[in-house]
Protein backbone atom coordinates (compact mmCIF):
# COMPACT_ATOMS: atom_id res chain seq x y z
CA UNK A 1 0.00 0.00 0.00
CA UNK A 2 2.80 2.35 0.81
CA UNK A 3 4.55 1.93 -2.96
CA UNK A 4 0.97 2.93 -4.43
CA UNK A 5 0.83 6.25 -2.26
CA UNK A 6 4.61 6.92 -3.16
CA UNK A 7 3.61 6.45 -6.74
CA UNK A 8 0.71 8.61 -6.53
CA UNK A 9 2.67 11.75 -4.56
CA UNK A 10 5.54 11.33 -6.63
CA UNK A 11 3.23 11.71 -9.69
CA UNK A 12 1.18 14.37 -8.81
CA UNK A 13 -1.49 11.73 -9.11
CA UNK A 14 -5.52 11.80 -7.38
CA UNK A 15 -6.85 7.77 -7.57
CA UNK A 16 -10.63 8.59 -8.42
CA UNK A 17 -11.84 5.11 -7.59
CA UNK A 18 -10.87 1.70 -7.52
CA UNK A 19 -13.30 -1.50 -7.25
CA UNK A 20 -14.15 -3.38 -3.85
CA UNK A 21 -13.23 -7.64 -4.53
CA UNK A 22 -15.09 -9.58 -7.18
CA UNK A 23 -14.11 -12.61 -5.23
CA UNK A 24 -12.30 -14.96 -7.23
CA UNK A 25 -11.98 -13.75 -10.19
CA UNK A 26 -10.07 -16.61 -11.78
CA UNK A 27 -13.10 -19.03 -11.03
CA UNK A 28 -15.75 -16.78 -12.65
CA UNK A 29 -16.77 -14.55 -10.14
CA UNK A 30 -18.14 -10.73 -10.52
CA UNK A 31 -18.55 -9.48 -7.35
CA UNK A 32 -20.03 -10.60 -3.85
CA UNK A 33 -22.74 -7.68 -3.09
CA UNK A 34 -26.07 -9.83 -4.27
CA UNK A 35 -24.62 -13.47 -3.04
CA UNK A 36 -26.91 -14.59 0.13
CA UNK A 37 -24.16 -17.57 1.37
CA UNK A 38 -21.11 -14.26 1.14
CA UNK A 39 -22.46 -11.62 3.56
CA UNK A 40 -19.16 -11.58 5.72
CA UNK A 41 -17.14 -12.37 2.78
CA UNK A 42 -18.61 -8.89 1.67
CA UNK A 43 -18.38 -6.87 4.93
CA UNK A 44 -14.77 -8.20 5.17
CA UNK A 45 -13.68 -6.74 1.77
CA UNK A 46 -15.79 -3.45 2.53
CA UNK A 47 -13.56 -2.57 5.26
CA UNK A 48 -10.69 -3.87 3.18
CA UNK A 49 -11.65 -1.30 0.53
CA UNK A 50 -12.14 1.45 3.17
CA UNK A 51 -8.35 0.91 4.48
CA UNK A 52 -7.07 0.86 1.26
CA UNK A 53 -9.17 4.39 0.26
CA UNK A 54 -7.80 5.86 3.49
CA UNK A 55 -4.56 6.06 3.14
CA UNK A 56 -4.52 6.46 -0.68
CA UNK A 57 -6.67 9.56 -0.77
CA UNK A 58 -9.34 7.72 -2.63
CA UNK A 59 -13.33 8.84 -2.25
CA UNK A 60 -14.92 6.13 -4.51
CA UNK A 61 -15.60 2.82 -4.35
CA UNK A 62 -17.56 0.27 -6.96
CA UNK A 63 -19.12 -1.75 -5.77
CA UNK A 64 -19.11 -5.43 -7.90
CA UNK A 65 -22.80 -6.63 -7.62
CA UNK A 66 -21.65 -10.29 -8.70
CA UNK A 67 -23.78 -12.75 -11.04
CA UNK A 68 -26.79 -13.72 -11.18
CA UNK A 69 -27.83 -16.93 -9.15
CA UNK A 70 -30.37 -18.62 -10.75
CA UNK A 71 -31.24 -20.66 -8.19
CA UNK A 72 -33.41 -17.72 -6.55
CA UNK A 73 -35.92 -15.56 -8.02
CA UNK A 74 -34.14 -12.54 -9.08
CA UNK A 75 -36.40 -10.17 -7.29
CA UNK A 76 -34.74 -11.96 -4.31
CA UNK A 77 -31.18 -11.60 -4.95
CA UNK A 78 -32.22 -8.20 -5.73
CA UNK A 79 -32.93 -7.75 -2.41
CA UNK A 80 -29.68 -9.06 -1.03
CA UNK A 81 -27.89 -6.95 -2.81
CA UNK A 82 -29.84 -3.90 -1.30
CA UNK A 83 -29.19 -5.13 2.11
CA UNK A 84 -25.72 -5.82 1.31
CA UNK A 85 -25.54 -2.13 0.15
CA UNK A 86 -27.05 -0.51 3.29
CA UNK A 87 -24.59 -2.27 5.48
CA UNK A 88 -21.78 -1.02 3.16
CA UNK A 89 -23.07 2.68 3.32
CA UNK A 90 -23.03 2.77 6.96
CA UNK A 91 -19.89 1.17 7.67
CA UNK A 92 -18.60 3.71 4.83
CA UNK A 93 -20.11 6.73 6.04
CA UNK A 94 -17.04 7.68 8.53
CA UNK A 95 -14.94 7.31 5.85
CA UNK A 96 -16.34 10.26 3.87
CA UNK A 97 -16.47 7.49 0.87
CA UNK A 98 -19.20 7.39 -2.02
CA UNK A 99 -19.90 4.31 -2.78
CA UNK A 100 -20.77 3.54 -6.67
CA UNK A 101 -22.48 0.58 -8.51
CA UNK A 102 -22.63 0.56 -12.09
CA UNK A 103 -24.47 -1.60 -14.87
CA UNK A 104 -22.80 -4.06 -17.19
CA UNK A 105 -23.77 -5.07 -20.61
CA UNK A 106 -24.69 -8.58 -21.14
CA UNK A 107 -22.10 -8.99 -23.82
CA UNK A 108 -18.85 -8.33 -21.84
CA UNK A 109 -19.79 -9.98 -18.61
CA UNK A 110 -22.86 -12.65 -18.98
CA UNK A 111 -25.04 -12.91 -16.11
CA UNK A 112 -24.25 -9.88 -14.28
CA UNK A 113 -27.41 -9.10 -12.21
CA UNK A 114 -26.95 -5.15 -12.51
CA UNK A 115 -27.46 -5.13 -16.66
CA UNK A 116 -29.87 -1.85 -17.17
CA UNK A 117 -28.66 1.83 -16.48
CA UNK A 118 -32.92 1.57 -15.21
CA UNK A 119 -32.11 -0.94 -12.68
CA UNK A 120 -29.37 0.42 -11.25
CA UNK A 121 -30.52 4.11 -11.54
CA UNK A 122 -34.02 2.89 -9.47
CA UNK A 123 -31.38 1.18 -6.72
CA UNK A 124 -29.73 4.86 -6.08
CA UNK A 125 -32.90 6.72 -6.35
CA UNK A 126 -34.29 4.28 -3.75
CA UNK A 127 -31.29 5.43 -1.24
CA UNK A 128 -31.77 8.59 -1.80
CA UNK A 129 -28.48 9.26 -0.40
CA UNK A 130 -25.09 10.43 -1.51
CA UNK A 131 -23.38 8.17 -0.37
CA UNK A 132 -24.77 5.49 -2.71
CA UNK A 133 -24.57 7.12 -6.69
CA UNK A 134 -24.32 5.25 -9.66
CA UNK A 135 -21.10 4.63 -11.89
CA UNK A 136 -22.13 5.52 -15.70
CA UNK A 137 -19.85 3.91 -18.29
CA UNK A 138 -20.81 4.97 -21.52
CA UNK A 139 -19.96 1.68 -23.38
CA UNK A 140 -22.00 -0.30 -21.57
CA UNK A 141 -24.74 2.06 -21.98
CA UNK A 142 -24.13 2.23 -25.32
CA UNK A 143 -23.68 -1.55 -25.67
CA UNK A 144 -27.00 -2.31 -23.78
CA UNK A 145 -29.52 0.96 -24.88
CA UNK A 146 -27.89 1.62 -27.92
CA UNK A 147 -27.96 4.99 -27.60
CA UNK A 148 -26.13 7.07 -24.37
CA UNK A 149 -27.70 11.02 -24.31
CA UNK A 150 -31.38 10.30 -23.23
CA UNK A 151 -29.92 7.69 -20.17
CA UNK A 152 -26.96 10.21 -19.40
CA UNK A 153 -29.31 13.12 -18.85
CA UNK A 154 -31.51 11.36 -16.97
CA UNK A 155 -29.19 9.54 -14.53
CA UNK A 156 -26.69 13.35 -14.75
CA UNK A 157 -28.46 13.99 -10.66
CA UNK A 158 -27.13 10.72 -9.38
CA UNK A 159 -24.28 10.47 -11.26
CA UNK A 160 -21.06 9.83 -9.10
CA UNK A 161 -18.34 8.85 -11.69
CA UNK A 162 -18.27 8.67 -15.83
CA UNK A 163 -16.05 6.06 -17.75
CA UNK A 164 -15.86 6.20 -21.22
CA UNK A 165 -14.93 3.86 -23.92
CA UNK A 166 -15.94 3.35 -27.77
CA UNK A 167 -18.00 0.14 -28.38
CA UNK A 168 -17.88 -1.46 -30.79
CA UNK A 169 -14.22 -2.71 -29.98
CA UNK A 170 -13.77 -0.57 -26.14
CA UNK A 171 -11.01 1.66 -27.68
CA UNK A 172 -10.44 5.40 -26.98
CA UNK A 173 -12.91 8.58 -28.43
CA UNK A 174 -12.28 8.85 -32.06
CA UNK A 175 -12.63 5.02 -33.12
CA UNK A 176 -16.09 3.78 -32.72
CA UNK A 177 -19.74 4.53 -32.68
CA UNK A 178 -19.87 7.16 -30.08
CA UNK A 179 -19.49 11.37 -30.93
CA UNK A 180 -17.69 11.92 -28.16
CA UNK A 181 -17.08 16.06 -28.85
CA UNK A 182 -21.02 16.09 -28.68
CA UNK A 183 -21.21 13.93 -25.52
CA UNK A 184 -18.19 15.95 -23.87
CA UNK A 185 -20.00 19.43 -25.14
CA UNK A 186 -23.43 18.29 -23.65
CA UNK A 187 -21.69 17.21 -20.56
CA UNK A 188 -19.94 20.54 -20.12
CA UNK A 189 -23.34 22.17 -20.24
CA UNK A 190 -24.10 20.66 -16.98
CA UNK A 191 -23.16 20.52 -13.73
CA UNK A 192 -21.76 17.72 -13.87
CA UNK A 193 -18.14 18.08 -11.28
CA UNK A 194 -16.96 14.52 -10.86
CA UNK A 195 -14.15 12.66 -12.84
CA UNK A 196 -14.37 10.87 -16.62
CA UNK A 197 -12.23 7.63 -16.43
CA UNK A 198 -11.00 6.90 -19.46
CA UNK A 199 -11.63 2.67 -19.47
CA UNK A 200 -10.21 1.92 -23.06
CA UNK A 201 -8.04 -0.50 -24.80
CA UNK A 202 -5.41 1.72 -26.76
CA UNK A 203 -5.56 0.83 -30.29
CA UNK A 204 -2.07 2.05 -30.10
CA UNK A 205 0.12 2.37 -27.36
CA UNK A 206 -1.36 4.24 -24.10
CA UNK A 207 0.14 7.69 -24.40
CA UNK A 208 -1.05 7.98 -28.45
CA UNK A 209 -4.15 6.69 -27.07
CA UNK A 210 -4.64 9.85 -25.54
CA UNK A 211 -4.15 12.46 -28.74
CA UNK A 212 -7.56 12.99 -28.71
CA UNK A 213 -7.40 14.48 -24.80
CA UNK A 214 -4.88 17.35 -26.03
CA UNK A 215 -8.06 19.47 -27.52
CA UNK A 216 -9.55 19.43 -23.97
CA UNK A 217 -6.66 20.00 -21.74
CA UNK A 218 -5.52 23.04 -24.11
CA UNK A 219 -9.10 24.29 -23.71
CA UNK A 220 -8.83 23.65 -19.58
CA UNK A 221 -5.35 25.37 -19.55
CA UNK A 222 -6.41 28.53 -21.40
CA UNK A 223 -9.68 28.73 -19.21
CA UNK A 224 -7.87 28.60 -15.77
CA UNK A 225 -4.87 31.73 -17.66
CA UNK A 226 -8.25 33.62 -18.18
CA UNK A 227 -9.54 32.96 -14.71
CA UNK A 228 -5.76 34.05 -13.35
CA UNK A 229 -5.21 37.04 -15.39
Amino acid sequence: MTELQKRLIDNGLTLALFNLSPGNWDKGERGLASLPDREQEFLSSVHHALDYAAVLGCKSLHVMAGLRDRSLPQEDQVACFKTALAKAVEVAAPYNITLMIEPINAEDMPGYLLDTVDQALQIVQEFDTEKLKLQFDVYHCQKIHKTVSPYLKKSLPHIGHIQIANPPYRHEPGLGDIDFPALFKSLDATDYQGWVGCEYKPSISTLQSLGWAQHYLKNDQDKDAAQNS
